[in-house]
């Protein structure tokens, strides 16, 4: 009986201080105000936003038309090998992988590419936000062997608050920020592209 009642003891002090934890309301102190004259603005969005994204591995290409995106993937060899491509831009790449058919996503484990489209870009950081309204599968983009992202050049934005401020309030579902090919130098610092995730990148900007 006594050493029932020690086993006891420390879960009944742990509920009392839950208990009080909960009881008691903290004020929140609010988000910090942003001073927004001294946030960074670049004087060329486009051009930063291409070396920035060539400095973390991507691709970028200046195009005119859906024609000029097939032009130059056709020209890369493991696009050109491709048997398994998942594709949102039909306009230039018509799909082997029929997405709408495809009701368990594990079936996309051996996609070769997934071409997709982007709604904006940021200069400050090379990334792409991917509407995931737009994808058949969230998981298209992260387990294909190659991505390619088609956005407009028009619509780059300088860093990361006018991301947020034009995404707004999201509504329930999902997108994501992406920016070059996955990496990691967790294993004795050496640099690994492709590692959790797409190979390569290829961002093609559109007028």
């Amino acid at each position: 009986m006594i050493a029932e009642a020690f086993d006891r003891q420390p879960q009944r002090s742990k509920q009392l201080i839950l208990d009080r934890l909960r009881g008691r309301a903290v004020k929140s102190k609010g988000l910090p105000e942003i001073d927004r004259s001294r946030l960074v603005r670049f004087d060329d969005p486009l051009a930063q936003f291409r070396e920035t994204l060539g400095f973390v591995g991507g691709e970028s290409h200046l195009v005119d038309s859906p024609e000029q995106v097939r032009e130059i993937l056709m020209g890369i060899e493991v696009f050109a090998n491709a048997e398994r491509i998942a594709s949102t831009y039909p306009e230039a790449i018509e799909p082997t992988v029929q997405l709408d058919r495809t009701g368990d996503p594990h079936l996309l484990s051996s996609l070769d590419w997934t071409v997709v489209r982007g709604e904006f870009a940021i200069a400050e950081n090379g990334a792409i936000w991917i509407d995931g309204g737009t994808l058949p599968h969230r998981v298209m983009i992260f387990i294909a062997q190659y991505l390619a992202i088609v956005v407009s050049r028009s619509q780059i934005v300088d860093h990361m608050h006018d991301a947020y401020a034009r995404i707004g309030t999201p509504e329930p579902g999902f997108g994501v920020f992406v920016s070059g090919p996955s990496k990691t130098a967790d294993i004795e610092q050496s640099l690994v592209l492709g590692a959790h995730g797409c190979r390569k990148l290829q961002v093609f900007l559109t007028p």
